[in-house]
């Protein structure tokens, strides 16, 4: 079984809005529905679960039901950090019986412009290697600051890759790396590819990902997600 783990633990402090950011509406659709979206509509996706945010899980299963999300099968409680809130959905996932082959999706609730074509990949690559993560090769000229305000350092950017997610795992390797984590202390790692590179050992191999895969942490995001919405492709472009 294919599961996507939608992480929707946050409250979104950083968008300085008065509900958490997944639930703000684009297009007259919540950003985590545009997101559910992306996984009902893939035929290789067969079960959705959400770790979401304290007092918040009434509303998510009633959006559900509103815009027939009838993958969604479980809703877990977040956690105080993002590695807890997938602590909880991963072993949410065991105590529902998932079985230890099942590939898990971890995918942020706030990239809701996820394509197709990435979410397959994932599927693909995870199956073949056993480890996937969504990423872009760094374009940008990167510079190296202590205090955010001056530099003179300026680092490589041809081995660098900005991650996204989805970031792909068999059941029992997502778990057993947060077995591992606990046995060595770690308990806030920023994503799960930080952490499998933290515990070290695991080889993960990279999914292309998009520019269009944004995930929305400022206004400005926001801004971008419902310009990107109503972009299509020009003919004439190759």
């Amino acid at each position: 079984m294919n599961i996507a783990l939608i992480i929707a633990g946050g409250s979104g402090n950083r968008m300085g809005q008065d509900i958490p950011k997944q639930f703000m509406h684009v297009d007259n659709c919540p950003i985590i529905v545009h997101t559910m979206k992306c996984f009902q509509n893939h035929p290789d996706i067969h079960a959705i679960a959400v770790v979401c945010l304290k007092g918040w899980e009434t509303v998510l299963q009633s959006y559900a039901n509103q815009f027939m999300i009838d993958k969604l099968k479980w809703i877990f409680p977040g956690g105080e950090t993002g590695m807890e809130s997938i602590h909880n959905g991963i072993y949410g996932l065991k105590e529902a019986g998932c079985e230890d082959e099942d590939l898990v999706l971890i995918h942020d609730s706030v990239r809701p412009l996820l394509s197709q074509d990435i979410i397959s990949s994932n599927i693909a690559i995870c199956k073949a290697y056993g480890y996937a993560v969504t990423g872009i090769q760094c374009r940008e000229a990167i510079l190296e600051s202590e205090d955010g305000f001056s530099t003179d350092t300026s680092i490589p950017r041809d081995k660098l890759i900005r991650t996204q997610t989805p970031q792909t795992f068999r059941l029992k390797n997502i778990i057993a790396a947060h077995e591992e984590a606990k046995e060595k202390g770690i308990t806030n790692s920023v994503a799960s590819c930080t952490l499998m590179a933290e515990l070290g050992g695991r080889t993960m191999h990279i999914v292309p990902g998009s520019e269009k895969n944004i995930k929305v942490t400022t206004v400005e995001d926001l801004e971008m997600i419902k310009a990107l919405m109503h972009v299509h492709k020009e003919d004439w472009l190759k």
